[in-house]
């Protein structure tokens, strides 16, 4: 009998990822990105073949693909190690060299829709307006490009172009809680929700026809339900009326005359069809928990990118009744039975508020005891059931999970999501303390075996988690995280600029707050083993707020490790540095056992 050695940590990191996928117009051709090589690139398969074989080489992260309606080539984005200034590009559809489509290294291209005959490339970019964006249009047979509409009071954002091209559907992002949708037309601009002092959010919009626009909002409610606008009369209607939906994404199929729905409520999602004519509301099972993106295509075939917490992103496609698994990334060597699904808990925080979050526990028989808290991103986003690598990873090598949806994360209503506010160091953080003293309380977690790990928001608060309750934990990483409210403030993106007031504060009017919720502020604090992990080109969360405090904490004598990924931005793109990260982490929690 052979005994094989536990897996290996490159195995869980030896796992395929899929960030974005499109279909030739015929569906004969799939194309993804994938980084099948360790570095992401466009690949394809010729249907029903699942072979794939590559198309580009260029090493890069793609951030919106999509064929040409005419299926003559490919429209891919990419940006540059990680700097988020997308770039358009044409590639044919056997592979080879990108050709520049819309390229000016300083400005990014977001969000591309074709005018129904191809002729003309609709989206927004930040060329001339940085702050508030705008929206073009270029024609492809002149080359030139056209100023359709200019943002102003917010980052204004492309959504969709009526089919007669005299009618551009935009949303306007006041704040993450404050998203409003208007139709421009003949230099008109109609706003699709009524007016209302109180705000709230449009998820996702389409045309059906020049004169009719479905929406996702929460206008008057605390979860996002389905709308309809009409033009003509200039009326806005509630379609939908179940309480138990959270609808944030919306797929229109023009053949089938319905609306594909997703829901994402708490820490999964639900998927629906909605017939615009009996106006039915249909729930479909998926084999996902999480979904990435659906495509409808011409025939009204439905495809679909998701995960779950233990098989990561795969496209499926429909057929009758069932899915089809056109890919099958899974990872190598482990066994499913081997993979952790989170357990889902609730508790009550310090003031009475439910918290939501995700267990996951390591097997007995390899459990060292040990659990890391894990703050998630955002903060107005959420941890779900969605596949981590280093989660599993961590799993296996005897650590349990513990990730609370703390107040302000999303998928719990807008009141909920609108409790970070202004508020990111105080609720969020009592809620992450209130968690481990009910894991504690309940069995789960010894108090004197906690690490601490979290990623950008998540930085932040390990950070100021390690600065003001330094009791709880062995060691603390942080990856990516925010270290000073104020220089933060100051450092973000231009397009974030006009939400950080309400986001995060006013570093004048705001200042006594601001300093108390920064973490350096409570650098004497920070006592216990660090490692800190940083992307050179990083826009969101920039290399000085990291620099900052390991310049600080070592000027003390702290035990400070600071890794710095040179070619990488808010995240990892590249194979070997995932695996050099998460190696680290593996090798810095073991050390502090």
């Amino acid at each position: 009998m052979f005994t094989f050695k536990k897996p290996e940590a490159e195995q869980f990191f030896r796992v395929f990822n899929i960030q974005d996928f499109t279909l030739s117009p015929d569906e004969k051709q799939l194309v993804y990105s994938t980084n099948l090589t360790g570095h992401y690139n466009l690949w394809a398969m010729d249907l029903p073949n699942s072979y794939p074989y590559p198309l580009t080489f260029n090493n890069q992260s793609c951030h919106a693909l999509k064929y040409e309606p005419n299926g003559k080539y490919i429209l891919a984005s990419f940006d540059h190690d990680g700097n988020e200034l997308t770039q358009f590009y044409a590639l044919p559809s056997q592979g080879g060299s990108l050709e520049d489509l819309r390229v000016d290294e300083e400005y990014r291209h977001m969000a591309p829709k074709y005018s129904k005959d191809a002729k003309r490339l609709y989206y927004t970019g930040s060329k001339n307006n940085k702050t508030y964006l705008n929206t073009y249009c270029y024609d492809l047979e002149t080359k030139e490009e056209t100023l359709i509409v200019e943002g102003e009071s917010a980052s204004t954002y492309l959504v969709d172009v009526s089919e007669d091209e005299k009618k551009y559907l935009l949303l306007k992002h006041f704040a993450n809680t404050y998203t409003l949708a208007y139709v421009v037309s003949d230099g008109e601009t109609v706003l699709l929700t009524p007016e209302t002092e109180k705000q709230h959010t449009v998820a996702s919009a389409t045309f059906t026809s020049a004169s009719s626009v479905y929406l996702i909002t929460d206008y008057e409610d605390d979860m996002g339900y389905l709308a309809h606008y009409d033009l003509n009369t200039q009326t806005f209607t509630r379609i939908t009326e179940d309480q138990g939906l959270q609808l944030s994404d919306m797929y229109y199929d023009e053949k089938g005359n319905q609306l594909y729905l997703v829901s994402s409520q708490g820490v999964q999602d639900t998927f629906y069809s909605f017939c615009l004519e009996k106006k039915e509301l249909k729930e479909i099972e998926t084999p996902v928990d999480i979904i990435d993106k659906v495509m409808i295509a011409k025939s009204g075939t439905v495809y679909l990118l998701g995960k779950t917490a233990t098989s990561p992103s795969n496209i499926f496609k429909r057929e009758e009744d069932s899915w089809q698994a056109l890919t099958n990334n899974r990872v190598p060597a482990v066994a499913n039975e081997d993979m952790s699904d989170p357990e889902i808990l609730t508790y009550p925080s310090y003031d009475g508020l439910e918290i939501e979050a995700l267990f996951f526990r390591a097997k007995e028989e390899v459990s060292n005891g040990h659990v890391i808290l894990w703050p998630h991103g955002g903060p107005q986003a959420s941890e779900r059931k969605s596949f981590r690598s280093y989660f599993q990873l961590l799993v296996n090598r005897g650590y349990s999970i513990f990730a609370p949806n703390f107040r302000g994360s999303s998928n719990y209503g807008l009141k909920y999501m609108k409790m970070v506010e202004g508020d990111w160091g105080h609720g969020p953080r009592l809620d992450n303390i209130q968690g481990l003293e009910w894991l504690i309380e309940n069995g789960f977690a010894d108090r004197e075996k906690i690490f601490l790990m979290g990623g950008s928001y998540g930085g932040y608060m390990a950070l100021l988690l390690h600065g003001r309750h330094p009791e709880y934990f062995k060691a603390v990483i942080d990856i990516f995280g925010v270290s000073n409210l104020f220089s933060f403030i100051e450092s973000v993106p231009d397009h974030w600029k006009p939400v950080m007031k309400q986001w995060v504060g006013d570093p004048i009017e705001d200042k006594e707050r601001l300093t108390v919720d920064s973490p350096t502020t409570y650098l004497d604090n920070m006592t216990k083993p660090m490692l800190i992990i940083q992307g050179a080109n990083d826009p969101r969360v920039v290399k000085q707020e990291s620099d900052q405090i390991v310049e600080a904490l070592k000027e003390k004598g702290r035990d400070i490790k600071y890794l710095v990924l040179d070619d990488e931005g808010h995240g990892f793109s590249k194979k070997e540095n995932e695996i050099k990260v998460f190696e680290g982490i593996l090798t810095f929690l073991d050390s502090n056992l």
